[in-house]
This record gives structure tokens, C-alpha cells and sequence, in this order.
């Protein structure tokens, strides 16, 4: 078991500085009700406390509610990986093992993409139903459609089946890809919830790196699509067998008794129980203490009422918009899928031209993202989220410059090529990759955090469906090489845009970062 010790209590001294409007705030100690025009006023109690305690947990009881959550992640990379093997099976008219496997460009479009636009459609339902299910019963929903949609897809006797199957499979995509931060976030300690949030991105990396292995050993294989599709029931069942086991969010818990869906004490003792279980610690005194301090959070700024679709766009809620929307549109825009799109031509061109090249580079892609993506949850929670971005956005946005002078001056030195390619999957595991889903996560208001998050989910995957929509024609129309001028030119844009507005919340209690906003 991990002990640590009891929040610290403010010493008298530091409270002599204190005017006697704050002292007002917050000697009772008590509920007290604002309104939107105290909000910064009313946000002060909060952080004019000591900094975040260490919460005492027991990592045993930690492991399980980020695993079962981490698995929707891990089912989305596998569709990556496995999908471009897939593709390969299921167009050979030696191993696709149908008569519908001379596939046109749109069809073949349809069963790559076909799982993003399911997504995309999941991202909607989220922002609809997740707040009246619960973080819990939406990853358990999604564990339903992978798994449906994984049997369509891997038994499907005609195409459009088939893109049925990958539809719904996308759908689960989208509901896991939402509600699985919001449920780490929400019942990880505050110490470790940036290593558990951007382990959620390792598990998506392995996925792919997954992916890519059961293409690799299928791909020659009658029917071997069928398999590499196949092989990812076991996950789906397990992750729907967890989620059913795990208690619900003791937030979420909390913040429906407030708004009137249950009786407050016995939700508070229900959410004292379930955080309990979550902490694995026997005695519940700490625990009734943290849920104190969240039921006081809650008290502030009309936290009872209902949100609406405006009001994610106002306030505090559209500080969080701008940091959360902003990390998930650079991430994509700065040429993430187009630069791994490119990956089997740069490698072609340095020697690896065998299709079995081509696989075993997608293979040693994925354990370098592995790798890097393992050297960011290692340190997140000690360098802090802001320098491994900065740090990060600096690699890729000199690894773009370098693709492009490759593409318009180098073109004869194909280790440019190379070493920029391996710079930008590492820098953008360093950065991007974990630091936006970790970020979006956490900034997002409780009371707002189940829509907030599902719009900035949305522009995450209608931001990567439209640069993998655009590459192609932008590059018959300008070239690869101010293409990937265009990304850099981009990735400094971006630079500016987290040194200016992206905050650090290493070490800060959820409830703490919704007082800072």
C-alpha cells in the first residue's frame, strides 16, 4: 500500500494576510451559495488552501479503474493497427477469401475510415447521454458496440455488412474515447492522474503496435482479415465484464444529488463507498473528507442546475473549451495522420521496399511510439504537463521543416527523411499524443465536464477525418514539400498558443484546476 500522510492545515500566519472579505469566505468553513457575478470571489476559499495533499491510496486498488477504462483505448489502436493489414487481406484475391474482394477506392475508403465516422457519430450520443448515464454505463455501452461491431466486421458475409460492422465498432470508439478519461480522471488520486491518463495513450499505442502484429501474422492467411479482426473479442468481453464490476464515479455520483436525482445523504454515503473501493484504504475518514471537499465545490456557482448546450460556451467552462478544443485541433492539424501516412513511402525510399519491409516497419514504428509514449507517463507527473509540450511541439516542428526540405531540396538524402520521421512519432508521444487527452480531461468544470469533453473529443476526430480527407488533393495542389511547410508553420502557431494559454495542473486536485480556470 501507498500511505501518505493528511492534508496539511493552513498555519494561523498564513491567514493574518488574508482581507476580511476572504476571511468572511471562509471561516465558517460551511455550504455557502454564489452567483455567476462571485465566481472569481467565490472561487478564492479553494486556492487559498494548501497546495494538494497526497491522497492515501493503495495502488492494488488503483490499478483496476484505470485498466478496464484504458481497454477502450487499447480496442481503438488495435482497429488502427489491424486495419491496415486488413485492408491488404481483404483485397488479395488469393487470401480475402470472398468474391467481393476486388474493392473500388471508395470501398477501401469506407473500411479504413469507416470506424472514424462511426466516431464521430459516438462523440454526438456522448454529448447527449453522458451525463444522464454516468462515465461507468458509457464505457459500458461502448464495451457492447466493440463487441457487436467486431463480430459484424469479422463475420460478415457481403461489404456492407461489413461497413456496417465498422460503423458501430466506431461508435464504440467514440464512447470509450470520451467517457474513459473522464473516469480515470475523475477516480485517480490526484498525484498519480496524469501518469494513469497519458498510460491510457501507451495502452492506445499498444494497441496499434497489436494491430500491426496480428496483420503481420494473418496476412497471408485465407480469410485472414476475419482474424485480425476476431481477435479482439476477448478485450471487448473483458472490458464490458470490468466495467460492470467497478463502482461509478464518485463525482458524478455527487454532482446528480446536487441537481436534484437522488437524496443527497444516502448518495454521500454511497460515494463515500465507492471512493473507498477506489482508495482501497480501510479507514473512510480521509475519504469523507475529500468528499466534502467536492460536495463544497459543487456549492459554488449554481452547480444544481442542469447545463446547457450555451453555457459550455461561457465562463470558466469556455477558458476550458479554448485550452481542451485548441490541444485536440493541433494535435491533428499539425500533420499527424499525414506524416504516418507517409511513413511506408520515406522507408521505401531508404532501402526497406518488400511488403514484408513494410510490415516490420509498422512494427518497430509502433514500438518506438510504445517506448516514447512510456518516457512521458514515466514523467508527467514530475516535469509537469506544459514542458513536455513545449519540448515536444519544438521536435515536431523541426522534424516537419525537415520532411519538407527533404521533399523540395534533399531529395537524394534519404536518412533526412528517416531521422525526421523517427523525430516526430517520438516527439509527438512525448507531447500531443498523451498530453491532450490528459489535458481535456482535466480541465473541463464537473458540472460541465461530460459535454465539454464530448465536444472537444468531436473536433479531436472531425479534425483528423478532415487533414486525412485533405492531404491528398493539397498535395496535388501545392506539393509534399509546402505541405509539410504548411504543418510546421502550423506546429509554431501552436507552440504560441500553448505557451500563452495552456496552464500546468501537475499536482492539483480536479476541484483545485476548476478553481484556477
Amino acid at each position: 500500500m501507498a500511505s501518505h500522510p493528511p492534508p496539511a492545515e493552513p498555519s494561523s500566519d498564513s491567514n493574518k494576510g488574508q482581507s476580511e472579505q476572504e476571511e468572511i469566505h471562509v471561516s465558517s468553513g460551511g455550504v455557502q451559495a454564489y452567483t455567476d457575478d462571485d465566481d472569481c470571489e467565490s472561487r478564492r476559499p479553494l486556492l487559498l488552501r494548501a497546495p494538494a495533499s497526497a491522497e492515501c491510496y493503495s495502488v492494488s486498488a488503483a490499478v483496476f479503474p484505470f485498466f478496464f477504462p484504458a481497454l477502450g483505448g487499447l480496442l481503438y489502436g488495435y482497429d488502427i493497427g489491424a486495419t491496415s493489414g486488413a485492408t491488404i487481406s481483404l483485397k488479395s484475391s488469393t487470401f480475402s477469401g470472398t468474391t467481393w474482394y476486388n474493392l473500388s477506392s471508395v470501398q477501401t475508403g469506407l473500411v479504413v475510415s469507416g470506424s472514424l465516422y462511426g466516431a464521430l457519430i459516438g462523440c454526438v450520443l456522448a454529448y447527449t447521454i453522458a451525463d444522464f448515464l454516468g462515465r461507468r454505463k458509457e464505457l459500458i455501452l461502448a464495451s457492447i458496440s466493440y463487441l457487436i461491431g467486431v463480430l459484424l466486421t469479422a463475420v460478415a458475409p457481403n461489404f456492407a455488412i461489413m461497413v456496417v460492422g465498422r460503423f458501430l465498432y466506431g461508435i464504440g470508439i467514440g464512447l470509450a474515447m470520451h467517457a474513459a478519461p473522464m473516469y480515470i480522471a475523475e477516480t485517480a488520486p490526484n498525484q498519480i492522474r496524469g501518469m494513469l491518463i497519458s498510460l491510457k495513450e501507451f495502452f492506445i499505442v499498444l494497441g496499434m503496435l497489436l494491430g500491426y502484429i496480428a496483420g503481420n501474422l494473418y496476412v497471408e492467411v485465407v480469410c485472414g482479415w476475419r482474424y485480425m479482426y476476431a481477435s479482439s473479442t476477448p478485450l471487448c468481453l473483458i472490458m464490458g465484464v470490468g466495467m460492470c464490476w467497478l463502482p461509478s464515479s464518485p463525482r458524478w455520483l455527487l454532482l446528480c444529488a446536487i441537481q436534484g436525482k437522488g437524496n443527497l445523504p444516502e448518495t454521500k454515503e454511497n460515494a463515500t463507498r465507492c471512493l473507498c473501493r477506489l482508495r482501497g484504504q480501510g479507514s473512510p475518514d480521509l475519504v469523507s473528507e475529500q468528499i466534502d471537499l467536492i460536495l463544497e465545490e459543487l456549492s459554488y456557482v449554481d452547480q444544481e442546475k442542469q447545463a446547457s448546450f450555451g453555457e459550455i460556451f461561457q465562463g470558466k467552462c469556455l477558458k476550458a473549451m479554448i485550452i481542451g478544443c485548441g490541444l485536440v485541433f493541433f494535435q491533428q492539424v499539425t500533420g499527424q495522420p499525414s506524416v504516418l501516412y507517409y511513413a511506408a513511402t520515406i522507408f521505401q525510399s531508404a532501402g526497406f521496399s518488400g511488403a514484408s519491409d513494410a510490415t516490420r516497419v509498422s512494427i518497430l514504428l509502433g514500438l518506438l511510439k510504445l517506448i516514447m509514449t512510456g518516457v512521458a507517463v514515466l514523467v508527467v507527473d514530475r516535469l509537469g504537463r506544459r514542458p513536455l509540450l513545449i519540448g515536444g511541439v519544438s521536435g515536431i516542428t523541426v522534424a516537419l521543416f525537415l520532411l519538407s526540405s527533404y521533399y523540395t531540396l534533399l531529395k537524394d538524402a534519404s536518412y533526412v527523411a528517416v531521422i525526421a520521421l523517427l523525430l516526430y512519432v517520438g516527439c509527438y508521444q512525448l507531447s500531443f499524443g498523451p498530453i491532450g487527452w490528459l489535458m481535456i480531461s482535466e480541465v473541463f468544470p464537473l458540472r460541465l465536464r461530460g459535454r465539454g469533453l464530448g465536444v472537444a473529443v468531436l473536433v479531436n476526430f472531425a479534425s483528423n477525418a478532415l487533414v486525412t480527407f485533405a492531404f491528398s488533393p493539397l498535395e496535388d495542389l501545392i506539393g509534399t514539400g509546402a505541405l509539410f511547410s504548411g504543418f510546421g508553420v502550423i506546429a509554431v502557431a501552436s507552440l504560441v498558443f500553448i505557451f500563452w494559454i495552456v496552464p500546468e495542473t501537475k499536482g492539483l486536485t480536479l476541484e483545485e484546476i476548476e478553481a484556477s480556470l
